[in-house]
């Protein structure tokens, strides 16, 4: 198997946002991409591309940088990171209000992961 050496951040972003739309099956069929910005350029803090609902509640946000994605995880956090760690994706919880957690995509071939990431913070509910 070939992996994907894809390393832009908002490539990673739209390749992510495509897993995320692309599945029907438990726990990813209550999941939707909302208030996207198809015009979003990356910045080094990120810039915010979208957010992924579940069941219409703000489950996460996806932000652009030039080499990377990174989502923002705002439920489930318990079961994202144990995934995240299983799946070898840098993560970091953050404290503060709400408290929440950054999953780091960094190539293409961490897409799925982080996909799996969201289906584990969905699962857990």
């Amino acid at each position: 198997m070939v992996e994907n050496t894809e390393t832009d951040g908002k490539r990673l972003a739209e390749l992510l946002s495509s897993e995320v739309t692309g599945h029907e099956n438990a726990p990813y069929g209550a999941l939707a991409v909302t208030n996207a910005d198809p015009d979003v350029e990356p910045t080094t803090d990120g810039a915010h591309a979208y957010d992924v609902e579940r069941d219409g509640e703000r489950l996460a946000s996806v932000y652009v940088q030039p080499d990377r994605a990174r989502v923002e995880l705002y439920d489930g956090l318990e079961a994202g990171e144990r995934q995240a760690e299983d799946g070898g994706l840098r993560a970091r919880p953050v404290g503060g209000q709400p408290p929440r957690l950054l999953v780091f995509v960094n190539t293409g071939a961490e897409v799925k992961r982080a996909l799996d990431v969201l289906g584990a913070a969905t699962a857990a509910q």
